[in-house]
């Protein structure tokens, strides 16, 4: 699992200080059907780039428009089978429908969507996974949504093979083959029996899983493109909204989609300003020009607080900060002194005093608001009980270890070198001389994906909404992924991660996962140390406002 995509990650939280995405796994056991829902009647298709004349940027925040102001400059495309931006993701989230979904904020419990139910069958050498299609859905054009669309999008993204295809064929092991209609109604997907069923579920609640409408598709589709040219800044779904116009770096305009089978929006227009600046942002806010600031600092942010006329959200991430520990590098290859430099951080003056609250004490590798989290904290900061751990592991001398750090900001606000330094402050109390080596982040990672690394202070960012895609990588050194920068490998957790993967009742393979994140916990080369929250300003009319730690909102909920 040491791919490039996770790297976005790393990358986007270094320099925007906290930025969620995608997150928790899902059950994959049956859902509950659902009944159909109403239709409205008037198609609507979506107007070009050029033709738009709604909701010029310099129009404020309308009685019937949600005004978001944020840096966008990360947009690429608004097709569902290609981006894999953080921009890209909100949008989209709101203009195609997937089969499976998360609802809100919750990232546990695997909802109906396009689909009532799915059955999942044990084929001999292969999972067969029937998903059962809502009936009467319709995409924003007027046509049914059928089976041929659903498989024709998943085949779509296996095609062109662009950012997030290793989602289906990496992660899943799926070939255009895999994907099938059995009838109008019903989609068949065939996956290897090494593939998780619930990684399945929760990468199609992703965007990646967005169903777009064939035929509309298929006109516009020019020299093998799978009509992405077209839907580089038009739409194809059946979701809630529509897209009117997008105008690079300086606004996107979604407009109610009057074909969409679920409750009508409670908005009708939906406009993303670029802002990038964070005091812009806040101005803006404070004139009432926005009605949500997405990027403030946690300066700002504070700044906010109290104001009458403004209300302020922290919300989920999916990030994980935290110290690996390579495991061969002497003496952090005896186990209890990596859980003396555990015992020996001080975590609540970490959140407290240099976060300013702004996370979430986690210690264990499965974040806050994923299937299988475990909310142990066993460590806080004891230095008698860590020093008794050298003792008890014969340290007598001072310890001196090599500490990477990257340069600028880490989630949460506080700089990567401040944190760093508490870290060095703490553990000198204990008789370990942590020396600091600070550098760019693309050779911080170099060195430790070649298990150069002593300490390393980084945060990790899962791709998909699994607790698979924190588990496997930090317990199977066979994954070349986290496990294997800190050259730690356990091979009876691995094979214990393994089959919590391929575990198909969501209460057992919640329960398995309970004791993987323990047994790591204390045997582990970790030391976790938050969990950051993500920062919202919102006029104080605004409601319905649910940040998804997955790194979207269900813009259709919200009202003013």
């Amino acid at each position: 699992m040491n791919r490039f995509h996770r790297s976005r990650w790393f990358i986007v939280g270094a320099i925007v200080l906290i930025v969620s995405a995608v997150g928790c796994a899902p059950a994959a056991a049956p859902a509950t059907s659902a009944p159909a829902p109403t239709t409205a009647a008037a198609p609507a298709t979506s107007a070009p780039a050029a033709q738009a004349t709604t909701a010029p940027s310099s129009s404020g925040s309308a009685a019937n428009t949600l005004v978001i102001g944020m840096d966008t400059s990360d947009m690429i495309t608004l097709d569902p089978g290609v981006g894999y931006e953080f921009t890209d993701d909100l949008i989209t989230h709101n203009v195609y429908e997937t089969l499976v979904k998360f609802e809100g904020t919750d990232l546990s419990t695997i909802k109906p969507g396009l689909a009532t139910s799915w059955d999942i069958k044990d084929a001999g050498d292969h999972w067969e996974v029937t998903f059962h299609l809502r009936s009467g859905a319709k995409f924003s054009s007027g046509n049914p949504v059928t089976a041929d669309d659903v498989v024709y999008s998943f085949q779509r993204v296996i095609s062109l093979n662009k950012s997030p295809a290793f989602l289906f064929t990496d992660d899943l092991g799926l070939k255009t083959d895999s994907i099938k209609a059995a009838d109008p109604q019903t989609v068949v997907i065939s996956m290897p029996k090494t593939s998780s069923v619930g990684d399945l579920l929760s990468i199609l609640t992703f965007t990646v899983g967005g169903v777009v409408d064939s035929k509309t598709v298929k006109t516009h589709e020019q020299n093998g493109d799978f009509g992405s040219g077209w839907l580089l800044d038009h739409s194809a779904g059946s979701g809630p909204y529509v897209i009117d116009h997008w105008q690079k770096e300086t606004e996107v305009l979604l407009t109610a989609n009057p074909n969409y089978g679920g409750t009508k929006p409670g908005l009708s227009q939906v406009l993303i300003k670029h802002i990038p600046e964070a005091t812009n942002q806040q101005a803006a806010l404070e004139k009432g020009d926005i009605d949500i600031a997405r990027n403030l600092s946690p300066e700002l942010f504070a700044a906010e607080k109290g104001k009458p006329s403004i209300q302020t959200v922290a919300a989920d991430s999916t990030l994980l900060v935290y110290i690996g520990m390579n495991a061969t590098v002497k003496p952090l290859d005896n186990p209890k002194v990596r859980e003396a430099i555990r015992t020996a951080i001080d975590y609540n003056g970490i959140i407290k005093d240099l976060l300013g609250g702004n996370a979430k004490k986690v210690q264990t590798i499965i974040p806050s608001g994923f299937l299988g989290f475990n909310s142990d904290t066993p460590f806080q900061q004891d230095v008698t009980a860590a020093k008794k751990l050298l003792s008890d592991a014969g340290q007598t001398g001072n310890i001196s270890l090599d500490l990477l750090v990257p340069t600028g900001p880490a989630p949460g606000g506080v700089a990567w070198s401040d944190l760093a330094a508490k870290v060095q402050s703490d553990l000198a109390k204990i008789g370990v001389t942590v020396n600091i080596k600070q550098t760019t982040q693309a050779s911080l990672l170099d060195a430790y994906r070649a298990q150069k690394g002593q300490l390393v202070m980084i945060l990790w960012g899962p791709d998909f909404p699994d607790p698979d895609a924190n588990v496997t990588p930090f317990t199977d050194y066979n994954a070349k992924s986290i496990a294997w920068r800190n050259a730690w490998n356990d091979t009876a957790i691995a094979a214990q991660a393994h089959a919590a993967a391929l575990e198909t009742d969501p209460t057992k393979r919640a329960a398995d996962y309970k004791t993987i994140t323990e047994y790591v916990l204390h045997n582990g080369p970790y030391a976790i140390l938050y969990q950051p929250l993500d920062l919202f300003a919102l006029r104080a009319n605004v409601k319905g406002f649910a940040w998804s730690p997955i790194g979207w909102m269900d813009f259709s909920a919200i009202t003013k």
